[in-house]
């Protein structure tokens, strides 16, 4: 596909593609790579066995790469084990134990499997929520099925898994959850068939605010997102007992490119610049926050964590400098009553799309969804917390606005997404 395809101004917002392009390639991508490597951002706490709450389990994907296959205890590094998190002792460096604790999840599987001191360290790193705005439907972390599973090696890709169950998870998301206005009876569903009338696709959104519009958007971006790191490691081999993943050009082309989409992959790769840019500005809005002295990035290793928020503070200090900001003030703006049904109805749109997240059948792409949305969500609880932020007493961290560890995760893993 032509490099060049996507080009100009976004809608709803003044930025252009270049000047994103420019700003994230070499300013904001290589510091967010290195900080979700870090041992604060690489473990995410989650439950993959919830039961999906809108039908009967159709059964989790048979497909092997899919499949939560835990790393053997005994390969997990000394360091996280023995409970002090010493990162950088001798023993918890040894090349064997990583090297083969890696090639147990080479195939794809889920590493989930941590001690019972690890899980007790873990804790460590909750904070106090104060159920505020949710946007997302939060897991249990103390739920006996919630397992921390290392990022690192389970990362994103295309699995196998498609087919009935995978087309009703998104086509749920767009037709129960999205403002759509009754005069229109096609699906929302970019990837539905077009029956030859995709010319106006996108004109219905014209006729909604700028909250719905905003919405549809952001649900598109995210849509987007996730196929692209489908479509970037693909699984292109299953030959000799080994999978092979890859880029898969032909799949990008089917669902990005202007002519094999009639137009519509230039709108579709519009919404992920879009969602970039909320999430953006929930991240410089967030600043002042991890700013405080007492938030501290918690893992037991002082060193490495005085790294790591040094390392976070560099991105709000580029993401500051960044000119043409997405400003949210425009929204939920109108009249007083009308605005506050309008954000908590917009509210439980998302929340209900971060519930049916649990309905995807393969565990590792309910792993990556669940993240992304829940990192979305967390977005969008800051962008509607700007006065609590402002508030925070500086010496009181249990008062005021609060991110859990487990947002402070999902948030920053998603934006890198």
């Amino acid at each position: 596909m032509n490099k060049n395809i996507l080009t100009g101004v976004l809608d709803d917002c003044f930025c252009d593609v270049e000047s994103i392009d420019v700003f994230n390639n070499f300013k904001i991508y290589p510091r967010i790579k290195k900080l979700t490597e870090r041992d604060y951002f690489r473990y995410y706490k989650v439950n993959l066995k919830r039961p999906c709450p809108f039908w009967p389990d159709d059964g989790h994907c048979a497909i092997k790469d899919c499949h939560v296959e835990p790393c053997p205890e005994s390969k997990v590094p000394v360091g996280i084990k023995s409970g002090n998190y010493n990162k950088y002792s001798q023993a918890a460096n040894t090349m064997s134990d990583m090297t083969e604790c890696e090639q147990a999840n080479e195939l794809g599987a889920i590493n989930s499997t941590l001690s019972n001191q690890s899980k007790e360290a873990f804790a460590d790193w909750a904070r106090h929520d104060d159920a505020q705005d949710h946007f997302c439907e939060l897991d249990d972390e103390t739920s006996p099925d919630a397992e921390y599973v290392d990022l690192l090696l389970n990362p994103e890709r295309f699995t196998g898994y498609k087919g009935p169950s995978a087309w009703r998870v998104w086509n749920s998301i767009y037709e129960e959850n999205c403002f759509k206005p009754r005069s229109v009876y096609r699906p929302l569903n970019p990837l539905a068939p077009s029956r030859g009338e995709s010319k106006g696709f996108y004109n219905w959104l014209e006729g909604l605010c700028l909250e719905k519009r905003v919405f549809y958007r952001l649900i598109s971006g995210l849509h987007s997102s996730i196929n692209i790191h489908l479509c970037a490691e693909y699984l292109l081999d299953e030959g000799w007992g080994r999978s092979v993943w890859g880029p898969n050009v032909q799949e990008f082309r089917q669902r990005f490119d202007t002519a094999e989409t009639k137009g519509e992959g230039t709108r579709r790769l519009k919404n992920l610049y879009f969602l970039y840019l909320i999430e953006l500005r929930a991240l410089y809005k967030v600043a002042p926050y991890f700013e405080r002295a007492i938030v501290n990035l918690y893992t037991g290793n002082s060193q490495e964590d005085g790294e790591t928020k040094e390392l976070l503070l560099q991105i709000f200090n580029e993401i500051k400098a960044f000119p043409m900001h997405f400003d949210e003030k425009s929204m939920f703006a109108g009249h007083k009553m009308e605005a506050k049904t309008l954000k908590e109805e917009f509210r439980l749109h998302f929340k209900n799309i971060s519930r049916i997240m649990d309905c995807v059948g393969c565990s590792k792409c309910r792993l990556w969804g669940k993240l992304q949305t829940q990192g979305l969500g967390t977005a969008l609880k800051v962008l509607f917390s700007e006065k609590e932020i402002k508030n925070l007493p500086e010496h009181s961290p249990s008062k005021g606005f609060q991110l859990t560890r487990q947002e402070i995760v999902a948030l920053l893993n998603g934006f890198g997404r």
